[in-house]
């Protein structure tokens, strides 16, 4: 199994803490993100290759963080050679930009840098040995002003999506999908079918969930639900909100 990290964002919401510093690199309670992303990767024993995407600008600071990373498996940084916001590929654009420069032909695990969550991945992970789908991470999340920034699911009694809308701003359940996905080694070659699709409708596959959208109408896709929270830091003001609060 492989790995892509997206981080090839700006957070411009985020200024002035990430005008010269990527989100994922911001800490919390001592630790970066990105690194508590990692801690919560070790959990899947299979993947044996972290490729991590960024844009020109935050290319050498991940490069530096890499050299001194703890990880289970080795890591590479591609720099998508974006400059600015307005140039960005999106999050599924840099996922097929690694997939074609790495040469990737696995199972794929797909995460958003920025992820700060408090369960573990370890039953994720078997949830997807086990039915061998491609598999979105759920959560219930009960405000519905929280709800409308995520993915929106709809299953069934066997936790196959019914239907699945990127950013709602009418959700119709309360299970909010996390950015993080596990994907069979056969549907990886579709994400370029899902970009052209896209690019002659006019759209930009900007969130990593307009993926799975497109994929749920196409074949099937169970959702993990998981216990814990998955927090979505979007302000300085959240930012401040989750530092305050985290603790480990």
């Amino acid at each position: 199994m492989k790995a892509i990290i997206l981080a090839a964002g700006y957070a411009t919401r985020l200024y002035p803490l990430t005008k010269d510093m990527p989100k994922a690199l911001l800490p919390v309670a001592g630790r970066t993100i990105l690194d508590r992303l990692l801690d919560g990767m070790r959990a899947i024993p299979e993947m044996d290759h972290i490729h991590l995407v960024t844009n020109h600008r935050f290319a050498p600071a991940f490069e530096k963080w890499r050299q001194a990373a703890q990880t289970h498996c080795p890591i590479t940084v591609h720099d998508d050679g974006t400059i600015s916001n307005e140039d960005r590929l999106g999050a599924v654009g840099d996922i097929a930009f690694v997939l074609e420069r790495a040469r990737i032909d696995d199972d794929l695990f797909v995460a958003a840098s920025d992820n700060l969550f408090t369960f573990p991945l370890s039953d994720f992970a078997a949830d997807f040995r086990r039915h061998g789908r491609d598999l979105l991470l759920g959560t219930r999340i009960d405000d519905v002003d929280t709800l409308r920034r995520y993915a929106v699911a709809t299953l069934d009694g066997e936790n196959r999506v019914l239907s699945l809308v990127e950013k709602p701003q009418e959700p119709q359940s309360h299970i909010g999908i996390c950015a993080i996905y596990l994907y069979r080694r056969d549907t990886v070659p579709l994400f370029p079918a899902m970009i052209s699709e896209y690019r002659a409708a006019g759209k930009r596959p900007d969130a990593p969930g307009y993926f799975a959208e497109w994929l749920c109408k196409r074949k099937e896709v169970r959702v993990y639900l998981a216990g814990g929270e998955c927090v979505d830091i979007g302000t300085v003001e959240s930012y401040r909100e989750v530092c305050g609060r985290w603790t480990n």
